[in-house]
């Protein structure tokens, strides 16, 4: 436990360079090349964290603003994911998650079942909250392991099935993305796509980031969508002139930034990418390895993120005018780019459809994350956390994804059968 504690505490981004390195020994890349790869990708981690940690600065005063003006008064706060993940760390078999997972994936590895290898083993807190929720709702922590092991199984089976869409349209051959908060609503995602390719006119409109380009020229490059979506944003806001001009630099800076940040992870990434293929095809002809990521790493692709910001104020009014609301989304809308990660890519890059459909993804996060409140609060409480002053319940939007609050339900039920 001492040692998982500290590996946790390290945190991501001294976890993945450890994991890559140890990684490109087993796969006999070589020590020099696997240290580089490791140091490589610790750095480019870094510098994506930094960058979205600019996009939430930039994005929470804003979002906290359009809440005030829009008189938002919700009895659920949005704490957001980090201190979700602390939350539930907390839970007294959360350490248990990280080799229970790595069993499962090595399992499905060896029979076949899966290609992808999950090396984000710091987002394994996803798997461990399902579990840490359904032990609430059924009162068995054993229960709530069978959860959160048979959920990361199913996290690799779709981060296998979406692989494809990751390669074509993010340029990221042989990485995958067994990662819950993109894969989460795909049931919903399919549907969305289904009914959008059965519309006359909507399904053949395409508006891509080079569509922006070639039609508006210098203002459709990426950080001038930035710079354009922060000024718009904050003017909705109401803020000051002053704040309007730095938030549309802001995210201009994001835009730029991000892709630099993602091209760092990459380099390094692709050498142990590389031998890992090579270890696998030396001892099983055919067999093909992915290398599980968090989905951070898409953020590198521009429409991502211009999604993702259009989306904050979609998702604030979605939060007004929704019946059954209860959750007030503050502190994670700069999650908001990891949701409409993948479907950005399954929709080809199309951010016109890929609002349609982030619009109504949201509007779905919103009532699950309300329903949610009920669960993560006990779960803070027993952390220890103080619930914060105005609020019944607490929550977040990371978490309300259709997968885990399906495993949660079912928890509901098996609970309630006994």
């Amino acid at each position: 436990m001492f040692i998982i504690n500290f590996i946790l505490n390290c945190g991501a981004t001294v976890m993945l360079p450890i994991i890559i390195f140890i990684l490109g020994i087993i796969m006999q890349a070589g020590v020099s090349k696997s240290f580089k790869a490791g140091i490589t990708i610790g750095i480019g981690f870094t510098g994506i964290n930094l960058v979205t940690g600019l996009l939430s600065t930039q994005l929470s005063p804003v979002a906290q603003q359009m809440a005030e003006r829009m008189n938002l008064n919700m009895d659920i706060i949005d704490i957001g994911w980090p201190a979700m993940s602390s939350i539930t760390w907390a839970w007294s078999a959360a350490g248990l998650m990280i080799p229970v997972c790595l069993l499962v994936n090595v399992v499905l590895l060896a029979l076949n079942l899966t290609k992808t290898m999950n090396v984000d083993i710091w987002n394994y807190w996803q798997f461990a909250f399902v579990g840490a929720a359904v032990s609430v709702v059924t009162d068995s922590i054993v229960i709530g392991i069978v959860a959160g092991a048979l959920i990361s199984a199913l996290a690799l089976v779709l981060a296998d099935f979406t692989q494809p869409y990751i390669e074509k349209y993010f340029d990221m051959p042989g990485i995958s993305f067994p990662h819950l908060t993109a894969l989460g609503c795909l049931p919903i995602v399919y549907v969305m796509m289904w009914i959008l390719d059965r519309i006359p006119g909507i399904n053949k409109v395409e508006i891509d980031a080079d569509w922006l380009r070639k039609k508006f020229g210098i203002f459709g490059e990426p950080m001038m969508m930035g710079l354009i979506i922060g000024i718009i944003l904050a003017i909705l806001a109401g803020s000051e002139p002053e704040v309007i001009l730095q938030t549309g630099i802001g995210l201009a800076a994001v835009m730029y930034l991000m892709p630099k940040m993602v091209a760092c992870l990459m380099e390094g990434l692709m050498p142990i990418s590389e031998a890992a293929q090579n270890f696998m095809s030396k001892r099983f002809e055919g067999k093909e390895v992915y290398i599980g990521l968090d989905a951070a790493v898409s953020l590198g692709e521009p429409s991502v993120i211009a999604v993702g910001l259009v989306l904050v104020p979609i998702t604030l009014i979605l939060a007004v005018i929704i019946p059954g609301n209860r959750i007030l989304p503050l502190a994670d809308l700069a999650v908001i780019p990891y949701i409409v990660c993948l479907f950005t890519a399954m929709s080809k890059r199309n951010i016109f459809r890929s609002l349609i459909i982030g619009t109504v993804v949201m509007a779905c996060v919103l009532l699950m994350a309300s329903t949610l409140g009920e669960i993560e609060t006990p779960l803070a409480v027993a952390a220890g956390v103080t619930i914060p002053s105005g609020a019944t319940l607490i929550g977040n939007l990371d978490r309300a994804n259709l997968l885990s609050w399906l495993f949660i339900q079912a928890g509901r039920l098996i609970g309630g059968a006994f």
